[in-house]
């Protein structure tokens, strides 16, 4: 090699350490946090997941700890995790090991990440030091699922009309359409709307992507506007769709069919385009089934063999006496299992089919119930409600009687 190749070959060797050194660069250098702590308003629907970053900390703090309070200014700080992210605390009492929300709860490069966030956990949280010293908070609004009013497009039906009260100004802010749910065949597609509100009494201490506005449930609300915005529920659109499947799967499936078509007559076996699930369900027991990997934004479909299930009929609550259904989480609900509901639930992610589930019904053997049964749940709760109302009228019986004979044997006496 020439002395004029080795020179081109260390310069351009040192400009790409160079561009790494650049690339690795800390990025918190060049994010000052603020002097005064700011909250950043984020809303999102119960069940999901959602992550929140710690966009600025000094250089010389290696690690931070996530804190949540309930409402400004409260005695009641929780620490979510400790130094290392692993481990819930309370500033009161420590958390158990087992404990929901420490399977809830993480924290990834600063960043705490919740997962499936329910309406208690809404309130403040802090980006700090072990000391307690803050640098990044967030007003974060987790709003419920129930009540939640779907309109199907399909049918000519159209969201919840602004309201208006004086000043405040009520309404609904929908995400992007989520992409089709399925592919070759009539899907749907979906948005979520949260209820958010616009009014000049706001605290100016919560930051707001518009002038003015923040979600129904932000600490930058005063109770009394809160009060007039409770009803304003969260909505969702649905409307139907038709995409073509992809050439990759379009590929798989002819793959699939010369396979089926070398294999000699009469002894091929049956081989599914998807992994299949077995599970066998007690006759008149529930049944709640999950998408592999799917998460409540997704966009989720389910099928039973050939016929599909829209949620234009299976949606949870569109009828009340529904027996199947999906819930706003995605998740299929079998009430009290039948021999017709034998069969193959197959699931679709983001538009491609990933799983099926092969349902079988028996009639005989021995169930196992534990707590952890909706039914057996279910059952306790009207046995130990019948206890207590056949308690209470035993007590009221007796209690007249005695009130009855105490009257009759100490009659007041005459003046």
């Amino acid at each position: 090699m020439s002395l004029a190749h080795a020179t081109v070959f260390l310069w351009a060797w040192g400009s790409l350490l160079t561009f790494e050194i650049v690339e690795k660069e800390n990025i918190f250098q060049k994010t000052p946090c603020p002097a005064f702590l700011m909250f950043d308003n984020a809303a999102y629907l119960a069940d999901m997941s959602f992550e929140l970053p710690c966009h600025c900390k000094p250089e010389e703090v290696p690690a931070v700890v996530w804190y949540h309070q309930k409402h400004l200014g409260s005695t009641h700080t929780q620490v979510l995790t400790d130094f290392d992210g692993r481990v819930l605390t309370e500033a009161a009492a420590h958390v158990r090991v087992g404990s929901d929300m420490l399977a809830r709860f993480s924290i990834r490069m600063f960043s705490l990440l919740v997962f499936r966030a329910q309406p208690e956990d809404s309130g403040l949280y802090f980006c700090g030091t072990r000391k307690g010293d803050y640098f990044y908070a967030y007003d974060v609004d987790i709003q419920s699922s129930e009540g939640m009013v779907a309109s199907f497009r399909d049918k000519g039906q159209e969201p919840f009309e602004d309201e208006y009260h004086g000043d405040l100004h009520v309404f609904t802010t929908f995400w992007e359409w989520t992409p089709c749910d399925r592919c070759g065949v009539r899907g749907e597609q979906w948005r979520i709307g949260l209820c958010y509100l616009q009014s000049p009494g706001l605290s100016p201490r919560y930051r707001q992507t518009l002038p003015n506005t923040v979600s129904c449930g932000s600490q930058a609300v005063p109770r009394k506007l809160q009060a007039k915005a409770k009803y304003h529920t969260p909505e969702l659109l649905v409307r139907s769709c038709l995409v073509s499947c992809e050439r990759r799967q379009t590929v798989h499936l002819g793959l699939l069919a010369i396979f089926n078509y070398v294999s000699k007559a009469g002894s091929r076996p049956w081989v599914p385009q998807v992994p299949i699930q077995f599970h066998q369900q007690m006759l008149g027991h529930g049944l709640l089934i999950s998408c592999p990997g799917a998460r409540p934004e997704h966009a989720v479909a389910w099928d039973k063999d050939r016929q599909q299930l829209y949620r234009t009929q299976y949606l949870k609550d569109v009828n009340r006496s529904m027996r199947v259904f999906i819930d706003h989480g995605n998740q299929l609900h079998i009430r009290f299992t039948q021999l017709s509901d034998r069969g193959i639930y197959y699931c679709w992610r983001q538009g491609v089919r990933v799983a099926g589930f092969r349902l079988g019904v028996k009639t005989r053997g021995h169930y196992h119930a534990s707590f952890s049964d909706p039914e057996t749940r279910a059952v306790l709760q009207l046995i130990l409600l019948g206890y207590a109302l056949i308690t209470a009228t035993f007590a009221t019986v007796h209690l007249c009687r005695c009130c009855c004979y105490f009257f009759r044997c100490c009659p007041n006496p005459s003046p």
